[in-house]
């Protein structure tokens, strides 16, 4: 192999990526770059530059794509209602195919022949990844390290680490930690005691939301604007989608809301336990069907709601790139332009209530619902109505 031959890692910085950094540079007669999507996750830029020119990185590539993250990726979601399995809001998952787009576009840039990832030969992650790679790259080579490598275990990688004077974090000498995955829109927290379904969570592991219990004793009211579909702004006041997000983390964080424990299928066949905490997508997503409710016509609500699960379960399975996922898409959207106006909701404890929406939608009347006596409403055709509907029950 020629030795300006070029690998473009997704690097966090950690144990294992640079780990796996090492492992490229031994095995692979290669430059490595190290790159970093920063998407709202806790990082400290220091420490990932450090860690990689420890280990002699020349180029390391950290690009800020928040902004896009929740406008072109999150907020589609949100207007699709996407929710896998009844429960999870899909916080990894809408993650991963931007990280690849751009990582493919890194190693463009620099010609790179190969893009590397280190996530395990048992997550979906790795698919969610090569698929994405493949879209935007189809000639570039995917080097999935958990995949064909020697290390087997949590000791090998220690001592691997050990031989090759890489930093090892206190919490992961002995036992793996947890595993943890965060970004603007949410965190996950999975493995150790969380493993088997019978044990409860710890509540030390809860990072973005404080527990109902210690949550304010009193409500806290917060308005949610849309455009076009679109949050646009908070309590009257525009913001962008970034800064959105972030404040209605911190908002609906203190008030105990958008925790998920769930057992879920994953791609792959395994079923596997994990913690969400999505705190400001959960207030999104129940505002966006309150703002609709009053914008939107009964079909084309219906027609968003059966195919949800099949849109959820694209985006789970690394689907975001495929014609079908474009295609339902544009049955999300088909007449996102209606949906204008404000929601008012009110947080207490975990719980989230709607107190107002307020549009200036027509699809909504209030004479056509009203107890009170009008003409805006023929009842006499509901007798021919219901007579139709009669004969389909043969």
């Amino acid at each position: 192999m020629k030795k300006n031959k070029k690998i473009v890692l997704a690097y966090s910085g950690g144990l294992d990526t640079s780990i796996i950094l090492k492992w490229l540079q031994e095995n692979y007669d290669s430059e490595v770059i190290a790159y970093t999507a920063d998407i709202g996750q806790e990082m400290d830029r220091k420490k990932i530059i450090k860690n990689a020119k420890k280990l002699g990185v020349k180029k390391i590539i950290i690009n800020n794509l928040k902004n896009t993250f929740v406008k072109e990726y999150v907020f589609p979601m949100i207007r699709g209602h996407a929710i896998y399995e009844g429960v999870y809001l899909l916080g990894t998952s809408i993650a991963r195919p931007l990280i690849a787009k751009d990582q493919i576009k890194v190693a463009k840039k620099f010609k790179a022949f190969a893009v590397s990832h280190g996530s395990t030969g048992k997550g979906n992650d790795q698919v969610r990844f090569e698929l994405g790679y493949h879209y935007f790259g189809p000639k570039i080579k995917v080097i999935a390290p958990w995949r064909i490598w020697k290390l087997k275990s949590r000791t090998d990688l220690i001592n691997y680490a050990k031989k090759h004077n890489i930093t090892i974090p206190k919490d992961k000498k002995g036992a793996p930690p947890f595993s943890v995955d965060d970004n603007l829109f949410h965190t996950s927290t999975e493995g150790k005691v969380l493993e088997n379904p019978k044990n409860s969570a710890p509540e030390f592991i809860f990072q973005r939301t404080t527990s109902p219990e210690k949550a304010p004793n009193k409500p806290t009211y917060v308005s949610i604007g849309f455009k076009n579909s679109d949050p646009v702004s908070i309590n009257g006041k525009k913001l962008n989608p970034e800064k959105l997000l972030e404040k209605l983390n911190q908002i609906g964080g203190k008030n105990g809301v958008g925790r998920v424990d769930l057992v879920e299928n994953r791609f792959i066949g395994i079923k596997s336990r994990g913690v969400y905490e999505t705190p400001g997508g959960t207030l999104l997503l129940i505002a966006h069907r309150a703002i609709e409710s009053v914008t939107l016509d009964k079909d084309t609500m219906h027609k968003k709601d059966s195919i949800m699960p099949r849109y959820a379960e694209l985006i789970y399975n690394g689907y975001w790139f495929s014609k079908e996922r474009f295609r339902l898409q544009k049955i999300v959207d088909l007449k996102r332009s209606k949906v204008n106006g404000s929601v008012k909701l009110k947080l207490y404890k975990g719980n989230v209530v709607i107190q107002s929406r307020m549009t200036k939608s027509s699809a909504y009347s209030m004479k056509k619902v009203s107890f009170e006596e009008n003409k805006t409403f023929n009842k006499s055709n509901v007798e021919r109505f219901i007579n139709f509907h009669k004969k389909k029950l043969k």
